[in-house]
């Protein structure tokens, strides 16, 4: 028998993943529901277009304010990317970020339990569960899924935005849903703001006299947004173990933040004198993810090489 439920729910999809998420699915002749309050999600030109297509319903709401025994019950998927996100949201005003982060998470759980026929609700975690472990025991390289998660000292505010995912990680595996979690690594590419390192570095290229670089030697692994969403698409769609807890990410692309502005200044072929600033506080020395269970599972891997990918996003920005 033919499945004919093609509709999926995706909370924040006006954002960067939720943005290209979505047209990935209407790539698949899926129906698209877009929930989106706007506090992040941009209401810009390529977003605009993408609400145009007659599979598409947009939802400008906060998630909070629905009443889930009204709301339909047609979704097949439900991916959970609304949250409250960024170091300076989160420093400047953590309780909100824990509190918000939380009740939507759980306004979206009393959705899918009211679903007739949910196959699987998708939770983005991140990668920043793991960042206290890594500074108060250490932590192994590449990072498993099955790691230790540590939350130390009480004051670092940073730290909150990570308790609400991780917070938010048991209330998906006790909620006796289909669960898929995700905990994205460093995903980058068109359309994700202004305030991540990438598009801060190619900003500061073009407008600057001088390139600053914070975090010299830190590191990360970049995974390319197309890279990141075939996997998360893979993830919804096909059958997975049970309360699945899976990283996101690329491991082959690892590079500290002072080659990272190199090489961009290369592809973008300028001459600029870097110079080499603090570490910034509360940021991980290293990051970079173990994808052998998402490689199984998926049986996908990654397609696009760091310059491939920085240029692409760089070809972005300048337009």
């Amino acid at each position: 028998m033919v499945d004919k439920n093609r509709n999926v729910l995706i909370t924040g999809g006006a954002g960067f993943i939720g943005f290209h998420l979505a047209k990935k699915f209407l790539s698949e002749n899926y129906k698209v529901d877009i929930i989106d309050n706007f506090q992040r999600g941009k209401l810009d030109k390529l977003f605009l277009e993408l609400a145009k297509h007659s599979r598409i319903k947009l939802i400008k709401k906060d998630i909070n304010l629905i009443n889930e025994k009204k709301f339909p019950k047609k979704y097949k998927y439900i991916i959970h990317l609304s949250a409250i996100v960024g170091v300076k949201n989160v420093v400047l005003n953590p309780s909100k970020v824990l509190n918000q982060n939380i009740t939507q998470l759980i306004k979206v759980i009393e959705i899918a339990k009211k679903q007739s026929k949910l196959n699987k609700i998708v939770f983005a975690s991140t990668s920043e569960v793991y960042a206290e472990t890594l500074k108060i025991f250490g932590i192994k390289f590449p990072t498993p899924e099955n790691s230790p998660i540590t939350f130390g000292e009480k004051n670092v505010k940073r730290s909150v935005y990570a308790l609400s995912k991780f917070y938010g990680e048991r209330l998906c595996l006790t909620s006796n849903l289909p669960t898929v979690i995700i905990r994205p690594h460093n995903i980058y590419g068109p359309r994700m703001g202004n305030s991540h390192v990438i598009p801060e570095l190619i900003n500061k290229i073009i407008t600057k006299k001088k390139l600053n670089v914070f975090s010299p030697n830190h590191k990360r692994s970049f995974c390319y947004i197309d890279d990141a969403i075939n996997f998360i698409y893979i993830l919804c769609t096909k059958k997975t173990p049970k309360n699945l807890i899976c990283n996101i990410g690329n491991n082959k692309t690892e590079i500290n933040m002072l080659n990272l502005a190199k090489k961009l200044l290369k592809i973008m072929k300028i001459d600029k004198k870097i110079f080499k600033k603090k570490n910034t506080i509360g940021s991980p020395s290293r990051r970079l993810p173990d994808l052998s269970m998402l490689h199984k599972i998926t049986k996908y891997k990654n397609q696009y090489s760091l310059d491939e990918g920085l240029r692409k996003t760089i070809n972005y920005y300048i337009k």
